[in-house]
C-alpha cells in the first residue's frame, strides 16, 4: 500500500469522524437519533408541579450538541440560563444502569429528585432496584461515570 493510499484513507476516516461529530449530540448524552433528549420531555419541569411534561418543539435549546424541548419559554429561558442544573445527571442515561457500567435509555417518568439533581432510571421496576439505595448507588454511578462518560453504547456492549 502506498504513502497517498494510506493518507487518503487517514483523510477521508478523519472526514467523516468529525462531519458526523459536529452534528450528532455528545457521546455524553443520551439522545435519539435527531439528537432530542429525555424523549422530549421537558427538563425544567421535573423541578416543578405537577412534574414531567411533554415539551414543544417551539421551545427548544441545545446542550452538549444534544436538544431539549420546553413546554413554555420560561422553563426553556431557565434552562439556557443554567443546564447544569436541570439537565439529568449522567446525560440522561439510567442511573441504575450507570451503576452497571452501562448506558441505558431511559423511561422519562421513572424519575426522582436527589439533592436538587434530577435522576432517569430505564423504567419503573428498575427504579425500585435503585430506590433500595441511592446513596450507594449515586457513590458507584458517580464513580462509575468517570469511567465511561467518553465510551460508547457499543463500546460498554463490547465490554
Amino acid at each position: 500500500m502506498t504513502f497517498i493510499t494510506i493518507f487518503k484513507r487517514i483523510a477521508a476516516v478523519l472526514a467523516i469522524a468529525f462531519s458526523a461529530s459536529s452534528f450528532a449530540a455528545d457521546i455524553q448524552i443520551n439522545a435519539n437519533a435527531n439528537d432530542l433528549a429525555i424523549h422530549g420531555y421537558d427538563a425544567v419541569s421535573y423541578f416543578s408541579k405537577p412534574g414531567p411534561v411533554k415539551g414543544k418543539s417551539k421551545y427548544s435549546a441545545s446542550y452538549k450538541d444534544a436538544i431539549y424541548h420546553f413546554s413554555t419559554a420560561a422553563n426553556r429561558d431557565g434552562f439556557r440560563a443554567n443546564p447544569e442544573k436541570y439537565a439529568p445527571q449522567f446525560g440522561g442515561y439510567c442511573a441504575m444502569g450507570v451503576v452497571l457500567n452501562k448506558k441505558l435509555d431511559v423511561d422519562p417518568l421513572a424519575w426522582r429528585l436527589v439533592d436538587g439533581k434530577l435522576y432517569l432510571n430505564l423504567n419503573k421496576q428498575v427504579q425500585k432496584k435503585w430506590l433500595e439505595d441511592v446513596p450507594g448507588n449515586i457513590t458507584t454511578a458517580n464513580r462509575n461515570w468517570s469511567g465511561i462518560h467518553n465510551l460508547t453504547v457499543a463500546q460498554l456492549d463490547d465490554e
